[in-house]
């Protein structure tokens, strides 16, 4: 089976949470309840999904400019860079924080996975980056 993106983000979901929390929620010093966001999105016939699980990521997108702002192609190729070097941190954990980058990303360049995908990985790269003070 060809699978090309597979639980893609299932990172840095609950920094310093206690193991037993389920993954929808996670408890802050204040005694509330942040219900992450979660985005999935699945082709079947690509054998293909998605699945971004953060904090906050989908309130940030809201405020991001839209899908028809940018080009398809100009998402892929910033997509190329950002999966080469999010996946050059990842294969060196001593180095990088293998907590933020504990899994590598499965994409493979000779693919069309279409403009909604690629916007949001895009959306996600620049989400990371400015939540977490990384420059890729």
């Amino acid at each position: 089976m060809r699978t090309t993106i597979i639980i893609l983000f299932l990172l840095i979901v609950f920094f310093g949470c206690h193991p037993t929390k389920s993954v929808n929620e996670a408890k802050i010093d204040t005694g509330t309840e942040a219900v992450t966001d979660t985005i999935r999105i699945q082709n079947e016939e690509l054998q293909y999904e998605i699945i971004i699980l953060e904090v906050g990521f989908e309130a940030w997108l809201a405020t991001q400019r839209p899908r028809w702002y940018y080009t398809q192609s100009l998402l892929e190729n910033r997509n190329k860079y950002y999966v080469l070097e999010w996946n050059r941190r990842a294969g060196f954990p001593n180095q990088f924080d293998p907590l933020l980058y504990n899994q590598s990303i499965n994409y493979q360049f000779n693919i069309d996975y279409g403009k909604e995908v690629n916007y949001l990985l895009f959306m996600y790269f620049e989400f990371f980056q400015q939540k977490y003070n990384q420059r890729l």
